[in-house]
């Protein structure tokens, strides 16, 4: 009798022993559940659109016109996003073979007015508005080439004419132009991109840790072009990356290693130009 009790009270505590180390067990489970998944649903919960174009916008084109003479050369530019494309700054502008500045044919319209979606707030400090800013990061190579402004920041007081400028395109763009005069039989087309922030292995936030201008900037403007030979019968030219911008403005240098340029080679899948042909 004495050891059927003992076995009776043995087997009762065994079962309270499973049970409690079970309970144990499930919440130490939902407590490890809740550990990794908190992160995950604050992150949810608070994250902002990034602004990036989706599929569906990427088949929307705004389309640009801009006619400079009656009897200019007709060109059609077509910039196509691609995946990193967030609201970058560009200018378009024509060449000779020599390297000499043709004309200014578009810029977007934060540089050429100097005001931004996030003005300057001083001390590396940016607003939460829109409002006036320098960010001679933005596009240095055309900055210090081009004919209108002639290596100065646009800004309130002297902006680029509204004719060389407009809002950023939202996704895709294509231009419509015509040159202001005729045109050397051959010539080149530049295009230099830069989208702020777009940071990455090499051009960190590290990097230059006390250069402002070049935090607002990342990696470095991208500079593209082609040869356009107006005595041949190619209509359609694609324009490549050849160089990069300096990192924070400080000159109109072209550095042609590529080779620590990442996202920023994705903001647009394809740049070419269309020669129109006269009837």
């Amino acid at each position: 009798m004495p050891d059927f009790f003992f076995e009776q009270k043995l087997f009762s505590n065994v079962c309270t022993f499973v049970a409690i180390q079970s309970r144990l067990f499930m919440q130490i489970r939902l407590l490890i559940f809740g550990a990794l998944a908190l992160p995950i649903l604050l992150s949810m919960g608070s994250c902002k659109p990034s602004g990036k174009v989706s599929s569906k916008d990427k088949d929307e084109i705004t389309n640009i016109t801009r006619l400079f003479s009656e009897d200019g050369v007709e060109l059609s530019l077509s910039m196509l996003a691609g995946p990193e494309h967030n609201h970058p700054s560009f200018a378009v502008w024509l060449e000779t073979l020599d390297g000499d500045i043709i004309q200014t044919l578009f810029v977007t319209q934060s540089l050429a007015t100097g005001f931004y979606r996030y003005g300057d707030a001083g001390n590396g400090k940016w607003l939460k508005v829109s409002g006036e800013a320098a960010r001679p990061a933005a596009l240095p190579y055309w900055l210090y080439r081009n004919e209108l402004t002639k290596g100065r920041l646009p800004k309130a007081g002297s902006r680029l004419p509204d004719a060389y400028t407009g809002p950023t395109p939202e996704s895709s763009a294509r231009f419509q132009f015509k040159t202001n005069g005729i045109l050397p039989q051959q010539f080149r087309v530049l295009v230099e991109v830069n989208q702020p922030w777009d940071w990455n292995f090499h051009w960190n936030n590290d990097r230059f840790p006390t250069n402002m201008d070049y935090r607002t900037s990342a990696q470095p403007s991208i500079v593209y072009v082609v040869t356009v030979n107006l005595e041949t019968s190619e209509l359609r030219y694609f324009l490549n990356p050849i160089g990069h911008g300096h990192q924070s403005g400080m000159d109109g240098t072209l550095n042609t290693d590529l080779s620590t340029i990442t996202t920023a080679l994705r903001i647009f899948d394809r740049i070419y130009i269309d020669v129109i042909p006269t009837e």
